[in-house]
């Protein structure tokens, strides 16, 4: 199977998928809302427990941001059904939102979620889509490291934030060691803006200022 990658900013690949809650087409079924698709290297095993119980734990913080969760793993329907019965049944977590049966390995090769030196699973990769189709940002992590869904929930809320307010996210933002919660603004285009912006209290030079949200 031909495997590729969409770049940052093109349409996410159209596709037809089998999940727990049913076929899904996307990006079309979840336009007007932004998702996070991620793969997990397979079910029942402990490092992907502890990813989807930590999803699962967001799940209501990813959704005030208008914003959806949907698994994936080479594993059959049957197997994903299951496997979510035992985290509820033993770990009293109930997974809410679907996963991606891509038994086929289908979408793994169109996305390139698999690559042959890590074996024949999926790692786990992450797609943040925004609420017009396109793709935002990629993570990838190999099996033996859980992601940190907080920092997935943050990028979730910074790309929001630079769309809204035409900003760009500082490091670690909003606790970043120069300027706290505040967003950098877009560097001075003319001599006239560089000028008045230069000594500036919110400007550590003509390029680098920030404000507050």
């Amino acid at each position: 199977m031909e495997s590729g990658i969409p770049l940052l900013g093109e349409d996410f690949p159209t596709m037809e998928v089998v999940t727990t809650h049913g076929t899904l087409n996307l990006p079309s079924d979840m336009v007007g809302k932004w998702f996070v698709l991620f793969s997990h290297p397979a079910d029942y095993t402990p490092v992907c427990t502890t990813e989807f119980v930590a999803f699962q734990k967001r799940f209501a913080e990813f959704k005030e941001l208008n914003c959806e969760l949907i698994g994936l793993s080479i594993d059959q329907v049957f197997s994903h059904i299951k496997w979510v019965e035992w985290i509820k049944d033993n770990l009293d977590v109930e997974i809410e939102f679907p996963i991606i049966a891509d038994d086929m390995g289908r979408v793994a090769a169109k996305l390139g979620m698999v690559h042959p030196d890590k074996g024949t699973n999926t790692v786990r990769a992450v797609f943040i889509v925004d609420d017009k189709g396109k793709l935002r940002i990629m993570f990838y992590y190999p099996q033996e490291l859980g992601r940190n869904m907080d920092e997935i929930l943050r990028a979730v809320k910074g790309m929001q934030t630079s769309d809204a307010k035409g900003v760009a996210i500082p490091a670690g933002w909003p606790n970043n060691e120069l300027v706290g919660d505040s967003v950098i603004v877009p560097p001075a285009n003319n001599v006239a803006t560089a000028k008045e912006r230069t000594g500036a209290s919110d400007c550590y030079d003509w390029w680098f200022c920030y404000k507050k949200i």
